[in-house]
């Protein structure tokens, strides 16, 4: 599952983790990647947000932050019901500064992004993105936040890498979905089926939609 949670805010701007939480559990993924994630922030009532959803989801949180805000961190994460082998986190360029959160896991190794609304940032995330790729000898599951759309430039340049494994459909806004920007890929060096590609009717826990994809590794 990839998730902008918008720090766990509904579109009623409510903050709720029981909200959240469900969503995620109802659809019972393996791992979650998740976006706009406060930790002990001032706003959120220094509160660790992945912690909350980990404690009700009983999955491992794994947290990297991309800025310091309002007393605290604010950036991505993912939870994973297997326990983590490794964990590193990748600083991205953008107007505010991004990060890429990756996790191995047995099997394979999963990367969580929110890239920057800016192009030219964005763009230049993608080298740094691809070089980390390439370090893995195991599947490399990249997901997240893209802020671009499928007949963007970043697509067309990420796609010579990675094989999209996600569909167009739109995830954005939650209420009433009209842009396709959260995306699930696989990096090319190592083959990666997707059996099932859906974005969750979710319209109120988020301003995004949850995006699930279901995967065969060759």
């Amino acid at each position: 599952m990839s998730y902008n949670v918008r720090h766990c805010a509904g579109m009623d701007l409510k903050v709720d983790y029981d909200r959240t939480a469900a969503v995620i559990a109802r659809n019972h993924p393996d791992v979650v990647a998740l976006q706009e994630l406060d930790s002990m922030t001032g706003s959120s009532g220094h509160c660790d947000q992945l912690g909350e959803l980990a404690i009700r989801t009983l999955y491992h949180p794994v947290f990297a932050s991309a800025i310091d805000y309002d007393g605290g961190k604010y950036g991505v994460g993912i939870l994973t019901r297997e326990t983590p082998l490794s964990i590193k986190r990748i600083p991205l360029p953008g107007e505010e500064p991004r990060v890429l959160l990756i996790v191995e896991l047995k099997d394979y190794v999963v990367a969580c992004t929110h890239l920057d609304l800016e192009q030219e940032q964005r763009m230049a995330s993608v080298p740094i993105i691809v070089e980390e790729a390439q370090r893995w000898t195991k599947p490399f599951i990249l997901a997240g936040d893209w802020n671009d759309g499928p007949d963007s430039e970043l697509l067309q340049t990420l796609t010579q890498h990675f094989t999209l494994l996600s569909g167009h459909e739109p995830t954005y806004p939650a209420d009433e979905p009209s842009a396709c920007i959260d995306y699930v890929a696989a990096f090319k060096s190592h083959s990666v089926e997707s059996l099932e590609s859906n974005v969750i009717d979710e319209p109120e826990a988020s301003d995004h939609r949850p995006l699930t994809v279901r995967l065969l590794p060759h």
